[in-house]
């Protein structure tokens, strides 16, 4: 059989003649009629080529090129007591879980039984993350005593977190932080630093404002490490970036592929060199896109925000069990939650690719747009003086709340939440009991909230 040519039978099309196609296609309809506006405020082409690629000054591949494909599995696991809890985990790791997500939230640390909590789990193989609101250097103190070795996993608190949602100043949990980082920095795969952005996205920031005020907690939060006599390079092996991943697929492939040319920027700021190599980006599905009414649809959003998440290239997974909006999650919704990341990797096989994203005419663009735009927000609260400066003249409240309601707007106005406003059943959450955001904060600074965007129409 002869070779065929086929550059031959298929020769290329600009895009003003794929332009002109569509034009007498729409019989006389305009063709800006077919352009849509982004909730970030972008203006989305009907269509994308290699000329709309080509114009970009992408900078994401020098990026990406160090990482290895795949991700983490690292469920979220409640604390209970220590000999409940320990068989849960136990029972995680045998059953798919790469990696733990420990909530120690509402328990002081110094007063857990450690030793059968941990009972046949080695820290120095198996990566556990340890979520806490109590101070960062009581939670280090007992795991140095009873691992005197080379920690992995970390700390899952970002002291900035409670400052936006209580108005407390974040000094003390700064200075447990600075101690808890200095006393383990033999173990930079330890992470005692997270930075994340889940305050912002389930008050309802967009994109641009998640990946902005993210950026902006980093200064704020290295300005204070450094100043306490850390040096920024000892930081970056000790930092995670932790996003939420909500229901707009291609936005948050593009947020997360967007965040590593951002953090990337943020760096070289330091001059430092060493960020190519010390980037760990986590990743957890959306609350905040959840909804209570016909809960099983919770399935399918997490299920997307998972694989959007992957895609975007996230180093490790957290996905919420479907019915966490009610509270205390069931045997069953946990189980099918670790098995989402399990399924994408056995089935999906996208634990095989790096950065599968790359190269799409329309995904470059919106990595490039969301960039841009993250980066001219983060420049514009530095101008205000940081994170703390802005949150006191109720600048980032605003941005979000303005974000908020263009959001409820959009749905008031025909946007479709499936299985809320339509496709609806309520035979199941009519039983239920709903898990109620804490909003008990005293302060007098306007603080963000804890929502959930379904929550006006159930």
């Amino acid at each position: 059989m002869p070779d065929l040519n086929l550059e031959a039978l298929f020769p290329p099309v600009s895009k003003a003649q794929w332009t002109q196609q569509v034009v007498a296609d729409l019989k006389g309809k305009p063709f800006e009629s077919l352009k849509r506006m982004s909730p970030e405020g972008f203006e989305q082409e009907p269509f994308y080529t290699a000329e709309d690629r080509d114009r970009l000054p992408l900078a994401t591949d020098p990026i990406i090129a160090n990482q290895s494909p795949g991700w983490l599995n690292v469920p979220r696991i409640r604390y209970h007591s220590a000999s409940d809890t320990n068989t849960v985990l136990r029972d995680a790791l045998a059953k798919g879980a790469d990696g733990l997500l420990l909530d120690l939230t509402g328990f002081d640390s110094a007063e857990l039984d450690w030793k059968r909590l941990l009972n046949g789990l080695k820290l120095s193989e198996t990566l556990v993350w340890f979520q806490t609101d109590g101070p960062a250097q009581m939670l280090v103190a007992p795991l140095l005593e009873l691992l005197p070795y080379q920690l992995k996993g970390g700390i899952f608190a970002d002291p900035f977190s409670p400052y936006l949602r209580s108005g407390t100043p974040p000094g003390e949990s700064l200075a447990q932080l600075t101690e808890a980082t200095r006393r383990t920095l033999d173990s930079p795969q330890f992470r005692t630093i997270t930075v994340s952005s889940h305050v912002f996205h389930n008050a309802g920031a967009n994109a641009t404002q998640e990946l902005a005020f993210l950026l902006n907690t980093a200064v704020d939060l290295y300005d204070s490490l450094t100043d306490a006599g850390l040096s920024v390079e000892s930081l970056l092996s000790k930092t995670m970036l932790s996003v939420s991943v909500g229901t707009s697929y291609f936005t948050e492939i593009a947020k997360l592929r967007a965040l590593r040319v951002l953090w990337q920027r943020l760096i070289s700021g330091y001059q430092s060199s060493s960020i190519v190599h010390s980037l760990f980006l986590h990743a957890q599905t959306s609350t905040f896109h959840d909804a209570t009414a016909t809960p099983y649809t919770n399935l399918l959003r997490g299920t997307t925000e998972a694989m959007a998440a992957v895609i975007g290239g996230c180093d490790a997974l957290t996905v919420h069990p479907y019915d966490t909006v009610f509270g205390e999650p069931n045997a069953f919704s946990t189980r099918i939650a670790r098995n989402v990341s399990i399924l994408l990797k056995e089935e999906a096989h996208l634990d095989k690719t790096l950065d599968p994203a790359a190269g799409s005419y329309y995904l470059e663009t919106l990595t490039h747009q969301l960039a841009e735009s993250a980066w001219a927000l983060f420049l514009a609260v530095e101008n205000r003086g940081g994170l703390q400066k802005a949150f006191e003249q109720g600048f980032i409240q605003n941005e979000i709340e303005t974000a908020y309601q263009a959001n409820v707007e959009a749905v008031r106005n025909g946007r479709v939440l499936v299985g809320v406003t339509k496709f609806r059943t309520d035979e199941e959450s009519a039983a239920r009991p709903i898990r109620q955001p804490d909003d008990s904060s005293t302060s007098t600074v306007q603080v963000l909230p804890e929502r959930r965007l379904a929550a006006p129409f159930e």
